[in-house]
């Protein structure tokens, strides 16, 4: 990527641009007049886990990107209850929905630790009036986020039953963030009971019920504080089921 790489500055662990736009999926159709115009207006901020990005209904001009690391999207119910969204990983986009010049529609938070490129929402849209790859691949990120909620709904809804549901998540999630050990498909995420029940709007207590009977059947494993799915195809074959 030559005419833009250069290491970000103040932390020598810190990713250079180059590198960040090579992992970032919305550019890697881009063409080269828009990443060395990206270049020049981008930062790169380093994040550490618990952190707040930004707040739902704030006022938000930046656009954020994960390099490395994870960020949650989530909402707080009338009762105070946290429901996550999303968690998102490396190279994808955090809040396209601002291009839409109207306030955070959501909260986000720093999962793990991360580093996030960060744009002004004027400049990159300065950038993609003038290549149309860019802007598809942008459309297409928040698309991909449209599915995925449709899904979501038809998988948190009342006549799906909470087992179902942990199912469900746990195969995606082993999907999106598995990692083969010896025991099977590890989660490779801090992910602890609690929040993998706001990622699925249930209580604590219920989910931990339910995963005891996964656990009892051989089918999940708890091991040096990581889920581990020792059947992947089981956990398809509970939520797929009548």
């Amino acid at each position: 990527m030559d005419g833009y790489s250069h290491p970000s500055k103040g932390n020598r662990d810190v990713i250079s641009i180059a590198d960040a736009f090579a992992v970032t999926e919305v550019l890697q159709q881009a063409n080269a007049a828009s990443l060395v115009a990206l270049a020049a207006r981008v930062q790169i901020k380093q994040k550490r886990k618990g952190e707040q990005l930004f707040r739902d209904k704030e006022t938000v001009s930046t656009i954020y990107i994960v390099v490395s690391g994870l960020v949650a999207l989530f909402k707080i119910n009338s009762q105070g209850e946290k429901k996550v969204i999303f968690v998102l990983g490396q190279g994808k986009m955090v809040n396209e929905i601002i291009l839409q010049d109207l306030p955070a529609s959501v909260n986000c938070e720093i999962f793990e630790d991360a580093q996030i490129l960060c744009f002004n929402k004027q400049d990159l849209l300065d950038v993609m009036e003038h290549d149309f790859a860019l802007t598809k691949a942008v459309i297409d990120s928040l698309s991909l986020k449209t599915r995925r909620m449709y899904r979501q709904l038809k998988n948190t809804s009342n006549s799906v039953r909470g087992d179902k549901r942990l199912a469900a998540k746990l195969w995606k999630l082993s999907g999106d963030y598995g990692a083969v050990c010896k025991s099977g498909i590890c989660i490779d995420i801090d992910l602890s009971i609690t929040y993998l029940a706001d990622m699925l709007g249930s209580q604590r207590e219920t989910v931990s019920r339910q995963l005891k009977t996964l656990t009892e059947q051989g089918i999940v494993v708890i091991e040096q504080g990581r889920f581990v799915i020792v059947n992947r195809d089981e956990l398809a074959r509970i939520f797929k089921s009548p």
